[in-house]
């Protein structure tokens, strides 16, 4: 059988064809501004970055790094930040990856870790808006000490300082929330992230420090104290809602 496709009728159609999949493919409103605001893959993405990235804190460890690295040269200091962000990255990548089963091994359910790390978040927030390290992360003395360690970069400022309790705990409370592959990917990327912007600040401590200044630093801390304590309590809301206390929020 011959099909004959070079008649007027047949171009037409063709060309009709073509004009559907260009109009399906670049329809400006499948790209709009409020699908993406509404996007269930972006509003993940951005919880997962901004609870991670607040909770390390790169800008509230920058006096105490200043402090630990004094009198260094500009290759230590960096050498140092590297050490630090690398840690941090490990710690929190490898409780990303485990926090399943460590909820498994020891029978924590999701709510129950949402209602702990709300409490945590609250009173790290609560220290943050007064333009103080937690103690969960910083005691006094850690500063001296590491001062005098070789190994700085990674006890103290690696862990607790950067990836503390807090920001653990809100991995492996992200970690319970994802259902799938891509929101588990969305955690890793701001964990490979934050600990990016980590190594930039701080090795790039005594520019930032002079750019920011200790009332613009102080005034970066409150504010992510502020969106802390809204993100703690965003914890309790969920953690209640999970165990039918309250009703769940409407999207």
């Amino acid at each position: 059988m011959t099909y004959v496709t070079d008649t007027p009728a047949a171009v037409q159609r063709m060309k009709q064809w073509e004009c559907g999949i260009a109009l399906v493919i670049f329809d400006p409103r499948s790209v709009s501004f409020y699908g993406i605001q509404h996007s269930v893959y972006v509003r993940f993405s951005l919880l997962a970055l901004s609870s991670i990235f607040f909770l390390v804190d790169p800008f509230a460890a920058l006096p105490t790094f200043i402090a630990i690295t004094e009198g260094s040269d500009s290759v230590r200091r960096r050498r140092t930040a590297a050490k630090a962000a690398l840690t941090a990255l490990i710690v929190l990548a490898a409780f990303a990856f485990a926090g399943e089963a460590i909820f498994k091994l020891f029978g924590i359910t999701l709510p129950a870790f949402e209602l702990a790390g709300g409490v945590i978040l609250l009173l790290i927030g609560l220290e943050m808006l007064q333009a103080k390290r937690s103690a969960t992360q910083e005691v006094p003395g850690d500063t001296e000490a590491a001062a005098q360690k070789e190994e700085a970069g990674i006890v103290p400022l690696g862990v607790p300082m950067l990836a503390g309790p807090g920001a653990i705990t809100s991995v492996m409370v992200l970690v319970g929330q994802a259902q799938t592959h891509w929101q588990m990917a969305a955690i890793l990327g701001s964990i490979a992230l934050t600990a990016a912007v980590c190594y930039f600040v701080l090795g790039h401590s005594d520019k930032v420090a002079r750019v920011l200044g200790d009332t613009g630093i102080r005034i970066l801390v409150r504010i992510m104290g502020l969106l802390l304590v809204a993100l703690a309590a965003q914890y309790f809301v969920n953690g209640l809602a999970d165990l039918g206390v309250i009703a769940h929020p409407a999207e």
